[in-house]
């Protein structure tokens, strides 16, 4: 199957895009203008313009990008005949994998920092983050719903499993306050986070 050709509408969002990630990623969001997004991307400025209404809506936008990729994107589903365990387990490898690599981890760094200064833009714009679906929930409502989970929560429980891989694995990073986790260190969190979500919620 052919896949759809991009419009020049389409074509010129994504050179602002590419060009919003190398110049904030580069020079920081506050120090980079719009005149050089539009020399970077080649295009005018009222061409941005047309696309985000300002720099924070481009911000918000790579913030909301990335994180679609990071916790949303997976082609692991609910298999009913494979053990949770291991299910779960590649889910969270794929999420922890994203989160702590290095593209992700400078480009939602450029983009919190940013938004820290504005901390009701920060709140908003994680109170819609948090209400998306992702590939974790979607697998545990197919196992809740195929009677392998006990009845629970899916919205908290969700949060429960994100919540344990990005205190590891993202936030302190993001702060600065650890360096990024060894290959032993990222099994051994998705090892413990798996067992402990099983103990808590696998139907015996």
């Amino acid at each position: 199957m052919m896949e759809k050709k991009q419009s020049r509408s389409e074509l010129k969002r994504e050179a602002i895009v590419e060009a919003a990630i190398e110049a904030f990623r580069e020079e920081g969001v506050k120090a980079t203008s719009m005149d050089r997004l539009a020399k970077l991307a080649n295009v005018s400025k009222r061409t941005i313009y047309n696309h985000f209404e300002n720099k924070e809506a481009l911000v918000l936008h790579l913030l909301s990008e990335l994180w679609q990729r990071a916790i949303m994107q997976s082609e692991v589903s609910y298999n009913r005949g494979q053990p949770l365990e291991s299910q779960l387990a590649v889910l969270l490898t794929e999420e922890l994998e994203f989160l702590s690599s290095p593209q992700y981890q400078d480009l939602a760094r450029v983009a919190f920092d940013y938004l820290f200064s504005n901390p009701d833009m920060l709140q908003d714009e994680l109170k819609k983050l948090s209400e998306k679906e992702t590939a974790v929930y979607r697998w545990i409502v197919a196992a809740r719903d195929d009677g392998k989970l006990i009845e629970l929560d899916a919205d908290i429980a969700k949060e429960q499993l994100h919540s344990l891989i990005k205190g590891s694995a993202l936030w302190p990073q993001l702060m600065r306050l650890r360096e990024p986790l060894t290959i032993d260190e990222k099994q051994r969190l998705v090892e413990e986070t798996t067992k402990l979500f099983l103990a808590r919620y696998q139907k015996s």
